[in-house]
């Protein structure tokens, strides 16, 4: 399970890199001030979650059982939370309308939030 944890956090910091290079020189050219930052904060919160993966991958104060939720919880936080974002911003140059998905942005906040607390109760419910 470390191994995977690990090499999905490399595979969200790459991707996060990647997406924050499209942002800062595609995107900045069509998208409104508004929508950049938007797109912008979806990046952030992907690479600290690749950084948080990295760190619960290779922890040894938490089980393989906890370190599977947290992986779960990160994942599929991810991609409500950031994913819907992009989608969110992106919308309008595929002359699509995202919005009526905009309620599992909060949803996917809520799972990268209860991936931290469990993270943080295993830390400390730890065996010195």
């Amino acid at each position: 399970m470390d191994r995977k944890i690990v090499a999905t956090a490399a595979v969200l910091g790459a991707l996060g890199i990647i997406l924050g290079a499209f942002g800062a020189h595609a995107l900045k050219k069509v998208l409104s001030p508004e929508m950049l930052i938007s797109f912008e904060t979806g990046v952030k919160y992907q690479l600290y979650h690749a950084l948080f993966l990295l760190f619960a991958g290779i922890t040894t104060l938490v089980s393989q059982k906890a370190k599977k939720a947290i992986f779960m919880l990160t994942i599929v936080g991810c991609l409500f939370f950031c994913g819907s974002i992009y989608l969110l911003s992106c919308g309008r140059l595929i002359s699509v309308d995202f919005r009526s998905i905009g309620f599992i942005t909060p949803i996917g906040g809520l799972l990268l939030i209860s991936a931290w607390a469990v993270l943080f109760l295993h830390i400390i419910r730890a065996k010195r």
